[in-house]
């Protein structure tokens, strides 16, 4: 039996979804011989009362001032949550036509940016977006292994370079991995001001154990280690990030990051991938974001995906950092019980033998008009 406050939760998602599934097209992918995969279509929503106007009719569709732009990866491996994530911030934004997601995905991924695009635009023929393709040999060179295989996949180093690859006029954006729900509006996490010079927001941790981040080689280092003399470090999650990109670029930040990869590429000073360069860089200069905007560790650790329990506090976003993936206990038939909270958003669905003799390919048409994009 769920606890009574996660019972509540629960309750409220299968109110918010009694026909999420009718009169929803879908669209296939090929599977194996005996089951077809495919996306339901996701439903339309519209922006409520109060929504601001788009106030500019400048070429550059993402250049629109009334918008709230939110970059994720996409990639065939991750793809499933990535819809997910989507499918529960247009559920629950007071403005949903007023979201541009900037989407990255892998040069070289098995189903390539053109598919993937293609297949986002089928699953939400309203949105906002653009694709952008992240060229691994930008970062592969500077990847050391890390405790989990997973986390050395390049794109997880593709918010590096954001402040790159998105148009020069999108001076704010809201980063968000694959694995995560948002069940508040997001236009409140789009308005947390980001104070002095702070480059980013984000929830701090500053009761966690900060110094497992780095190795005790780096701690023994007095001339590495001095780098947090002058802050207060805290940990935070890379997960869910606001960004102010105008000063991410001025303080060229993807080098300062690039430049303590090129150190533990030399000297092992880390083991968690991505993470602990942004702690280098950010840790103590952070602007601190409410706690219910991350309710991470969902998926348990690195290593085991144990099930985790929710924080204390309110909730407005769902993170499966860790190891464990719901869509994956799902299907094994072995969720956790917070795995149910990630399912209402889940747009993938399966169907077995008894239509495996339709046409469920997809059509050549579908990707047609669609190379705009794409860079």
């Amino acid at each position: 039996m769920l606890p009574l406050r996660l019972s509540a939760v629960v309750s409220s998602l299968i109110l918010c979804f009694p026909l999420l599934c009718l009169g929803i097209r879908s669209f296939p992918t090929t599977g194996d011989d005996s089951t077809f995969f495919h996306y339901a279509e996701a439903p339309e929503y519209r922006n409520g009362a109060g929504c601001p106007v788009s106030a500019t009719r400048n070429s550059i569709p993402s250049c629109d001032p009334s918008l709230v732009h939110i970059a994720m990866t996409l990639d065939s491996g991750y793809l499933r949550g990535s819809v997910a994530a989507v499918h529960s911030v247009l559920r629950h934004s007071s403005c949903p036509e007023n979201v541009f997601f900037h989407f990255v995905a892998a040069e070289f991924d098995p189903a390539s940016p053109r598919v993937l695009t293609g297949l986002v635009r089928s699953i939400f023929p309203s949105l906002n977006f653009k694709v952008y393709i992240f060229r691994e040999d930008t970062v592969i060179n500077l990847i050391s292994s890390s405790i989990r295989q997973a986390l050395e996949n390049p794109l997880n180093y593709a918010r590096n370079y954001l402040g790159d690859m998105l148009d020069t006029c999108v001076d704010r954006v809201i980063y968000l991995d694959s694995d995560v729900v948002v069940v508040d509006d997001v236009r409140k996490l789009w308005r947390v001001p980001l104070a002095e010079s702070r480059v980013i927001g984000a929830p701090e941790y500053c009761h966690a154990n900060f110094t497992k981040y780095f190795t005790d080689e780096f701690w023994n280092d007095p001339l590495l280690s001095r780098v947090f003399s002058s802050r207060k470090p805290c940990y935070f999650n890379t997960g869910v990030m606001v960004m102010d990109l105008v000063r991410w670029r001025e303080g060229n930040y993807r080098k300062r990051i690039e430049n303590w990869m090129e150190l533990q590429r030399k000297k092992r000073i880390y083991e968690l991938g991505s993470l602990p360069p942004f702690l280098l860089v950010f840790a103590g200069n952070v602007e601190p974001i409410h706690h219910r905007w991350n309710q991470h560790g969902l998926g348990g650790d690195n290593l085991n995906g144990v099930c985790r329990s929710l924080h204390p506090g309110p909730v407005s976003l769902l993170h499966w950092s860790g190891k464990g993936k719901p869509w994956v206990r799902l299907d094994e038939k072995k969720p956790c019980p917070l795995d149910r909270l990630w399912e209402p958003y889940d747009l993938y669905k399966q169907v077995k033998d008894r239509v495996r003799n339709q046409n469920w390919g997809f059509s050549s048409s579908i990707l047609v008009g669609y190379a705009h994009d794409l860079l």
